[in-house]
């Protein structure tokens, strides 16, 4: 591996392994910029750069309004740099989703692929939620300001928003199905019951609500996550009778 890439990495410790190496694989899938000049080291490395700062940014910066600006001033380089890969705020905040979206799997998805035995729901619910609620806290500032914008209808933070959350549904509905091909019963308790998880663990994981609201930031994170589980396990059983 290239000697600056790997020192660019080392000296990011907010970055955990797995999203740093997300973050160098998406880089190095990309092989031009937005001129159509072909990326060579350098230049994966400055587009790695710009994520990382951007993700700092958004996870680090406090008080400070995201902007394209502000990512360049933090990666250490000119604004020219940066819209030399990205036209615009959405396509880097997506670029950013992106690797963090690929330790997902890791994170929470690959523990819903195998069938959950109905003897063993109440501690399989518990840890895919917990898990979920896991990966939701460690990339809050980034996910809740994704999913801000989709309420002020970005297009295309929407369709990043419903095309991330589709497969783990898929997962679920598979969870409820008993040995058939899941039908629309299946689908919509999925639907709504994830979407009631979800929105239950953005509260849980928001921690700007204290200064919108003014009330304390609730850290009992088992008064959402007990119920979440009790209940998609409920879900669960009662499709499977079905």
């Amino acid at each position: 591996m290239n000697r600056a890439a790997v020192t660019a990495r080392e000296e990011r410790p907010f970055f955990p392994p797995a999203l740093a190496a997300a973050v160098s694989g998406a880089c190095a899938a990309v092989s031009h910029n937005l001129a159509g000049q072909r990326l060579g080291p350098k230049g994966r490395i400055t587009r790695e750069r710009i994520l990382a700062a951007a993700l700092e940014l958004i996870e680090l910066g406090e008080d400070e309004p995201f902007s394209l600006s502000g990512v360049a001033r933090r990666a250490g380089l000119g604004i020219s740099s940066v819209y030399n890969y990205f036209s615009d705020q959405t396509e880097l905040l997506l670029a950013v989703l992106e690797p963090v979206m690929a330790t997902a799997e890791e994170a929470y998805m690959a523990l819903v692929r195998e069938r959950w035995p109905d003897s063993e729901l109440p501690e399989r619910t518990a840890a895919f939620v917990a898990a979920y609620h896991d990966f939701w806290a460690r990339h809050s500032g980034l996910l809740h300001f994704r999913n801000s914008l989709a309420d002020q209808l970005d297009v295309r933070m929407m369709h990043h928003r419903i095309d991330s959350t589709r497969p783990l549904i898929a997962l679920v509905v598979r969870q409820m199905c008993q040995g058939s091909e899941p039908g629309q019963a299946e689908t919509s308790m999925a639907t709504v019951l994830m979407t009631g998880i979800e929105r239950s663990i953005t509260l849980a994981t928001d921690n700007r609500l204290p200064k919108l609201t003014g009330l304390p930031f609730d850290a009992d994170r088992h008064r959402y996550l007990d119920c979440s589980a009790r209940l998609l396990e409920m879900a669960i059983r009662d499709m499977r009778g079905t």
